[in-house]
Formats: C-alpha cells, structure tokens, sequence
C-alpha cells in the first residue's frame, strides 16, 4: 500500500464491475480468500463463503448460514454488524477487505430493525446509546412506545379510514373547476373520464360534472360494467379509484376538480385516467403492513414492567427561597487567544429573548490553554422569582490588556475586543430540579461579527465536539441539602382578587404614559376581548417575578383558542414557557392536514428553539407524521436533511428513530429513496472531480451499470411520494453547464403519464429556495381562495442532506435568455428584442391557441410581479425567468431574497423593486402598442393580488420569522423581516398599501430600460465564459 495511504476508500470508488479480492475469516478458524464484484450483495457473498468452506475442514460445525452475521470496520472505525443483507458490498464499504463470520446474539429482528434505522437517518442508534444521559434514554423509551402505540391504532382502522394515513387526498383549496384551458365545451360542462377496473384491459370513456363527488363516477362505472359484461351490480361503497400509474387516490366527499390531478387536467385540456380498485386489494396493502409491523412487536413483549413508584423526598417551596441565584464559574479548558490578551467571561440569565437581570462579569485572567477563575457569580434575581425555563447564557471573549491599547483606540465595546466562544444551558433539568453539581460545558465557536456576545436564541445543547471545542467548568449550588423543584403551577392556589383587577380609568392619556403597566393591569380584558393580542400580553408580563408568571398561567386555563396562524408566533424563541407552549400545540391542533404540511418546514425549524427533548411540539409532530403518510414523509426529509448539523443531530436523530418505529413499512420505502440519492450524489461528484472534461455519455455509461441502474429506478420521489420514479431513462439524462453541474435525470413514464423529470444539485444550499417556493404555493393558495388563479408554477424542491437536494424539473419549458439568444445573432442585441417572447409564443401556439397562451401569460406574469416585489427576490436576469410553451411565466434559482440585491461596483445592480419589462408588456398587450385594455387588466390583476397579500401580512411575517432558526445567511434577525413588512405595508391601512404599490408599479415600467440593460450584461458574461 502506498505511503500515507490507508483502506479501501479508492478500491470503492472506483468505477465499473472490477472484482476486489477479500478476506473472510470464519468462526471455526478457517481464512478464506477470494475475488468479489462490487456490486454483490451481503446474502450473495454468505452463500460464496458456504460453497468455498464445503470444501474446507470443520465445514460441518458450521451449520444454518442465518444463525451468522458478517462484521467488518466500516469507514469511521467502528465494528459494524451487516445485519441489512440486500446491501451491496460497495455501499457497505469497509475500510479493509475483511469481513468476519461471527455468530447472531440476541434478537435478529431488533438487531436488523436497528440497522436500518442507522443507515436510514444517518447516525447510528448506537450513539444515543453512548450519551449515557438519562434524559435521551427516558425520551426514546417514551417515544418508542407512544410511536409503536400509533402504529398498532392504525393497523386497527376501517379501510376507508386507513386510505386517510396512506393516501391522503391531494386537493386544490378550493372546489371550483379551472377556467382556462379546460376540455369543456361551451354547451356541456361535463368532462370525459377513462375508467377501468384493475385487472382488466378494457377502459370505458364516462362522462361526468366536475362537481361531482367521486362516488358519482364509481356508480357510472359500475352501471357500465354490469351494461357491458352484463355481470351483477356492484356498490360504488367497495370502491375507490386510483391514478394510473401513481400512488395518488380520488375518494371522499370533495368535488372531483378539487382533486390535484383532475384540476391540472382540466386545465391543460387533458382527460383523466382512473382505475377502479376494489376494498380487498386496499384490505390486502393494509394487511402486508400490519404482518411487518407484527413481526418487529412480537419481538418485543408488549407486556412492559410498571413504572417504579416514585420515592418520596423532602422539599421545600422554590418560591420561598429570597436568596440571591448564584453559580461558581471553576475554570476553562482548551482555550485559545491570542497572547498578551486576558481572558473574561459574560453570564446573564435569560427567558426567551428578555434578560432577567444584569449580565455578570468575571475578573479578567490571562490568557492559557487552562484558565482558573474560581470565581462566584450572584445575579441579582431571588431563586424565587426564577421562570421555569430559565437559560443561562455565557459567552467566553478576550480584551487586550490595558496596558497594550493604542492611544487612539476607539472604545466601541469595553469587553467585546476578541469573542472567542459562547454556550447556554438550562437552570432547571428536564424534571423540573434546580440543577446542582458540577457541568462541564462544551462551547460553540463566536460568530466574529456578532454585535451581542451572549446569543439566547442558541441551543441548550453541548457542543458535541468536546476534544475541540473550548470548555467553562462551572457548580450549580445546593442551596438546600434536599432536591428543589419548580411547583407546578396547576397545584397553586391563586391569591384571591388578584387577576380580577381591572383597572377602571381606561383614558388613553394613562396607556401612553406607561403602557406596559396598564396592558398587564388590564390583562384579563385582553382575555375577553382581545385575545388575539396574547403575544403582546406575554412580551411585556414580569417573567422575573413567580406572583406575575402564575397569574398568566391562570388567565391562560380560560383563554380561548387562537386560529392556527396566530398561534404561529407563539412558537419563537421568545415564547419559552411551557404553559404557553402547551396552549399554542393545543391550537395548532385545529390545524388540517393540508394547512399543517404547508408550515411543515417552519415548524421543524423552530424544534430548535425548544430546551428538552420531551416536549409537546414533538409530540403534536410524530402523531400527526404517524396519521397521514405524506406529512411523515415531508417531516422525515426536513429533519434527515439537518442531520449532519452538531446542534440539532441528537434531537433531530431521535425524533426520526421513533418516527421509523412506528411506521416500519415506510423505512424500506425511505431506504430506497436514501439509495438513489446516494447514487445521485456519486454520480455528482464523478461528473465535477474528472480530470479531462467530462462529456453526456460518459455519464450515460455510468447510469447503465447495474448497481446504479437497480438504485436509481422503482422508488418513489422524495418530491412527491404519490409520483413513481419506475424506470431511468439513461439516454435522456445529462448535466447542466452551471457552476454545480447539476443533473438532469429524466424516468420513463407510466400509464398515460408523460416522462417526469428531476434535478440533483449538489454544493448549493437548497433550504432558501425551499422557503421561497413555499411562500409562492402560499401566495397561490390564497389567491384561489379569493377566486383569482394567476397560473404560478411553484415547481417541487426539497433539501435532502448538507447542500444537496432535488428540484422538479418543469417540463416543455425554456428561460427567456435561450429564447431571446435563439432569435438575435449577437449577445449584445439579444436583450433589446422586444417580439422574441411574442414569436415564440405564436411558434408554440399557431391560431386559436394564441390567445389562451397570452392569458396564461399576462396571468402568471402578474402573480410572479407581486411575488418577487413583495418577497424582495434579488438576481433577476433573463437566465432565471423562464416560461412554459403553454404561456406560463415563472423564476426559478431564489439565491437572494428580503431585499438582498446582488451589488456590482458598491451600487445595486438591480434597482427596480420587480421585473417588468416592456417584452413582457408587449406580450400582454399582445403585440399592439395602443392595447391599454389588456394592460390595464394585468394592472388590475396585479393590484388585486397584492391586496390578498396585504390582508395575510401577518401570516408572512410570522413564517418568516419562523425561519430565523434555520441559520440562512440572509434571515438570521427581526431586522431582516423588516424588508418583508414594509413591502406588505404591515400597519398601513389598504388605500396607503396600495398607492404605493402603485408608485413602484410605474417605477418598473419607467425603469425597464435598465432592466434590460442588465440582462444585456449578463447575457454578454455568459457568451464570454471560458
């Protein structure tokens, strides 16, 4: 072996179906050695190794293959079981090319559920297992058996009520049926329907109302079955119908055009293909699940020991210690600053974002791997008026000595010359104890240009990373020689007379003197009559006094639900309560399962912000993923995507191992989403890292290997779980020419579907076009529901790991660069041909067809104008506005958004508020100059649509603000969401939104000019790419 050069890591990833020769050693003493393909699997190699060792010594004790398991030291040294056998050796890959046989121990099907879990999730089960930490163990105990419970529930459903987990209906919101494009004719609002029952080649073509609900077109069905095969009459009740060649079903008491698949048919003039299935074969589905779940349960005795009884200890009242709250700061470990600096570090408590008293200093010492402080910290708080979810905060800087500072230093910050590192953790564990004892805390590494050393909103969380990272020793006193716990505040008796006091002067003169006083004195009529104003009521109660904090909590027993979408905000960091958490989940509870999948990526998000692994809001989360498949299916990619994230792995880790126990079947269905991806992602890293430039067909040749054939076919999209990714098509896949090389990679079709196609990106972060995609299905949304369908196109995108993910690819489509660049000879002339749009849509749409096109068009140009203003999307250029055949217009690549514009030369390179140019206003006025009739329908459009936004502001901004614990370099603080209420004139009655929504409308157009002058720019750039 090469110097310097250890394991197998090239051996693996070398392309093609070059055998590697392996060791095998076996139980009864006995080496073998012999050659193995890569692709082969774990199962194929055991039967190798038994027809190599019949013919050796002591064959004979060897007895039943499955009584074995193959172990091997896998990549990151560790001993591995392969205990999941279908894998391929070249998945596996060990580090050496040596696998042990060594006899199965303890239950096989635990030990094999385990293992798929670990490589599911990408962390090892094993870990939570070495964290030795009470609070992880009684957490995955606790969950297990709540997620296991759910499965059994489920197992139990009717058929019907099971089709609601397993195939949840996709539905349009709202059930009215689409105006343009439809097959309807103008004297017959019925639409024809091909129909066949499954295991049948004959289809009937069935006429039916929109409106209807399915069971109207069942019923025709069948009437026409028993008419044609003359067979008995069946009850459309035993019925339900399917997709063709998806795993999509229409069913239920909605209108068939509410449904996603017939609304997009009738609007692209297409006829629908359904399949009639009958109960059994659901009964039969519903029965393959429960026989896998039976399988993993009968391992594991359902008949679980009783809890043991709690000892009883002496305690005293937290809230009649009036002791100051002190902590012993002890020392630091593996510190680094640089010399002649001191070391100092920064506590403060904190509740929320709301700091409960003075921050506290310590004395400065100098600077060593080692630092000894030795000092106590008193904060001028009692124990008693500590809040349950107290945070102490600490941040680690270091000063230059006083001595050491230049004359003319600028004192901007006393302390903040150097911030080296910062870490929370909780005053009171996870039982609700004052913490006690020594903690050594593992810091996270400073963010140099924080202006705030001490960072509240950080996880509670160790930095994993302890032989790195810089670690404080501090001691929790024992104030009292027996356990104090928080009371619960459900046990306390409210003072009598104390939260009825209302205050009778309500003059408005005493509000605006000390409006904070009066708010709380009027507390309970917000309760009564405003009690959607409960955040402003928790922002400005006393958390530092316990008299205040159990006040609250009794006004919130009686306080009445909120929607769904205030509730929202209640979920921010500043908001840590528990009560208050417990009543925000309970209002969230009211939400549909459409609504919740669509704040889906928010409220993963702010899992981050909670301080134990036992909360509420995981709660909620598992037993909505465990009764609807596609919530479960999204809640597992948005956590799997983070997982490689230090401060979030363990809680994210355990939440997807008890979302796999109760739903065992969807683990294989995951994996196989899993497998592909990796494929993608090696697929990726061949076509960047080749030495000599690599071309289509190489990648062709390498989709055409049979581990990757196997891998990238048959699974579902991890896009759209109803979609089926059945058959690559090698000979349409590709790369793109953008920097990340993404690719291309299209699926033969199903039944009557046409080719889908997906995009694998790998090295850009996918997470910011994720969240502005969603708000543009919210916009769109919104805007049906109000009646007005503006033709968006918010094309799937998911993150499915660290800085990879997939997008949809949007079929039959071009960017308005391609277009503008085919009809011109030069770059620079390119951008200043205003009939290139319009040609192209008459080349795509000859005669009658036209006009339908310019409507999609002016419509889709008017929802994207509105959407890209008010959402502050930055880098516009004719590269990232494309557009359908159909007329569609849409934006595609979302880098910058909140008014992040790209700058060239320390000026905005983009000035105008949104993209409006006068191709596009020739399209919408469809080539005629004096065409201010169409024009003005578009402004109106577009003025409509805004003022939909303006009335759901709130619900932006608070999904908005959701999102800051997602770490995206452009939404980190309340100051980035400023961009988003000043476009949506949150505060502003309609009349002043709208008249400046006007000014910049007209600004657009008077500056289009510059737009294109822009596009010019960046047209000529790409044409000047080596």
């Amino acid at each position: 072996m090469p110097s310097g050069k250890y394991g197998m890591q090239e051996e693996w990833e070398k392309e093609g179906d070059q055998e590697i020769m392996m060791d095998f050693l076996l139980p009864t003493g006995i080496f073998l050695k012999f050659p193995v393909s890569p692709n082969d699997t774990i199962k194929s190699i055991k039967k190798m190794v038994w027809k190599n060792a019949s013919s050796e010594a002591l064959f004979g004790a060897l007895g039943d293959p499955d009584a074995y398991v193959f172990t091997c030291i896998n990549q990151t040294a560790e001993r591995e079981e392969l205990e999941e056998e279908s894998r391929r050796i070249n998945d596996v890959r060990p580090f050496m090319c040596v696998l042990r046989l060594v006899a199965r121990e303890g239950d096989r099907v635990e030990k094999l559920t385990n293992t798929q879990i670990s490589l599911l999730i990408g962390k090892g089960l094993h870990e939570f297992e070495a964290q030795k930490n009470h609070e992880v163990n009684e957490f995955r105990t606790k969950m297990r058996m709540f997620c296991e419970e759910k499965a059994q529930e489920r197992q139990m459903l009717p058929w019907q009520q099971w089709m609601k987990y397993s195939f949840p209906c996709d539905l349009e919101p709202c059930c009215s049926p689409p105006e343009y494009g439809s097959v309807k004719s103008k004297n017959n609002k019925k639409i024809f329907i091909n129909v066949k029952f499954e295991a049948c080649d004959e289809s009937f073509m069935l006429q039916q109302d929109p409106q209807d609900l399915p069971v109207a077109l069942m019923r025709s069905a069948l009437k026409k079955k028993a008419t044609v095969f003359r067979s008995l009459r069946q009850e459309p009740e035993d019925y339900t119908l399917q997709v063709n060649g998806r795993w999509d079903f229409i069913y239920g008491k909605h209108p068939m055009c509410q449904f996603k698949y017939i609304f997009s048919c009738l609007r692209n003039g297409q006829n629908p293909y359904l399949t009639m299935v009958h109960h059994s074969t659901i009964h039969k589905y519903q029965e393959d699940q429960g026989s896998m779940y039976n399988q993993v349960y009968k391992s594991r005795s359902l008949s679980r020991p009783p809890p043991l009884p709690l000892k009883k200890q002496n305690t005293s009242s937290l809230w009649c210690i009036s002791e100051p709250f002190y902590i012993h700061l002890l020392q630091g470990s593996r510190v680094n600053a640089g010399e002649g600096m001191k070391l100092v570090v920064q506590a403060g408590l904190f509740h929320g974002s709301e700091l409960l008293c003075k921050v506290v200093t310590t004395s400065e010492v100098t600077v060593c791997s080692e630092p000894l402080w030795d000092q106590k910290l008193e904060f001028d708080i009692n124990v008693a008026d500590l809040p349950r979810m107290s945070r102490l905060c600490f941040a680690l800087y270091a000063v230059l000595e006083k001595a050491k500072k230049p004359r003319g230093t600028k004192k901007k910050n006393k302390k903040a010359d150097c911030p080296i590192a910062w870490v929370n953790t909780m005053v009171f564990d996870y039982k609700d104890q004052l913490k006690t004892g020594e903690f050594l805390l593992s810091t996270w590494p400073s963010v140099p240009d924080k202006s705030d050393l001490l960072n509240p909103m950080g996880t509670v969380e160790k930095n994993p990373n302890v032989d790195s990272a810089a670690g404080l020793l501090i001691r929790f006193p024992n104030i009292r020689p027996h356990p104090l716990y928080y009371p619960p505040l459900d046990k306390v008796p409210i003072p009598k007379g104390l939260y009825l006091e209302i205050m009778d002067n309500k003059n408005s003169t005493e509000f605006f003197e000390d409006e904070k006083e009066l708010l709380w004195k009027l507390r309970t009529e917000v309760r009564d009559h405003f009690h959607e104003s409960l955040s402003k009521l928790l922002l400005i109660t006393k958390w530092n006094r316990h008299e205040d904090v159990v006040q609250l909590v009794s006004l919130l027993k009686n306080w009445r639900d909120l929607p769904g979408i205030h509730a929202l905000e209640l979920l921010d960091y500043s908001f840590p309560d528990p009560a208050v958490r417990s009543f925000t989940i309970r209002c969230l509870r009211k939400l549909s399962d459409n609504e919740l999948l669509q704040y889906l990526i928010q409220l993963v998000q702010v899992l981050k912000y909670e301080s134990y692994l036992d909360c509420d809001l995981t709660t909620f989360l598992l037993e909505r993923a465990l009764s609807n498949w596609r919530i479960g299916h999204f809640l597992f990619w948005h956590l799997r995507s983070e997982i490689h994230v230090a401060s979030v792995s363990l809680r994210f880790g355990l939440i997807l191992e008890a979302y796999c126990r109760g739903n065992i079947h969807h683990i294989r269905l995951l994996t196989k989403q899993n497998e592909a991806l990796g494929k993608m992602k090696a697929l990726s890293d061949f076509v960047k890292s080749g030495s000599q430039k690599m071309t289509a067909d190489d990648l062709k040749l390498c989709i055409r290997q049979e581990s990757y054939l196997e891998a990238l076919s048959d699974l579902l999209s991890p896009l759209n779980p109803s979609i089926i990714l059945a058959e690559i098509c090698a000979d349409k896949c590709r790369f793109m020419d953008s920097k990340m090389k993404p690719l291309w990679l299209m699926y033969n079709p199903g039944a009557q579907e046409d080719m889908v196609g997906i995009i694998f990106k790998k090295g850009d972060d996918l997470r910011q076009d994720m969240l502005t995609l969603q708000m543009i299905q919210l916009m769109e949304n919104l805007w049906k529901k109000e009646g007005l369908d503006l033709r968006m196109i918010p094309y799937g995108c998911l993150s499915t790991g660290n800085k990879m993910g997939l997008i949809e690819v949007v079929k039959n489509s071009d960017t308005i660069a391609n277009i503008q660049r085919n009809s011109s000879n030069s770059a620079a002339t390119a951008a200043f041909n205003k009939d290139a749009l319009l040609n192209w849509l008459k080349s795509k749409n000859p005669e009658d067809k036209l006009d339908p096109a310019i409507e999609e068009f002016t419509l889709s140009c008017a929802g994207y104008c509105v959407a890209t203003y008010v959402l502050g999307i930055g880098d516009r250029h004719n590269d990232n506005i494309m557009i359908r055949e159909t007329g569609q217009l849409f934006h595609i690549d979302f880098g910058h958004f909140l008014g992040n514009f790209k700058r060239k030369l320390g000026i905005n390179r983009e000035r105008v508020p949104f993209i409006l140019t006068y191709d596009f206003v020739h399209v919408i006025q469809q080539g005629r100059t004096n065409n201010s009739e169409k024009f003005e329908r578009f402004r109106e459009y577009c003025e409509r649509a805004y003022k939909i936004l303006c009335r759901n502001a709130t619900l932006f901004v608070n999904l908005f603000a959701m999102m800051k614990a997602a770490g995206l370099p452009e939404l980190t603080s309340f100051k980035d969401i400023q961009y988003l209420k000043d476009s949506l004139a949150l505060g502003k009655s309609e009349e002043e939104a709208l008249k400046n929504f006007k000014v910049k409308f007209n600004e657009a157009l008077r500056e289009s000019w510059k737009t294109k002058v822009n596009w010019m720019m960046h047209s000529l750039a790409k044409d000047n790419r080596p």
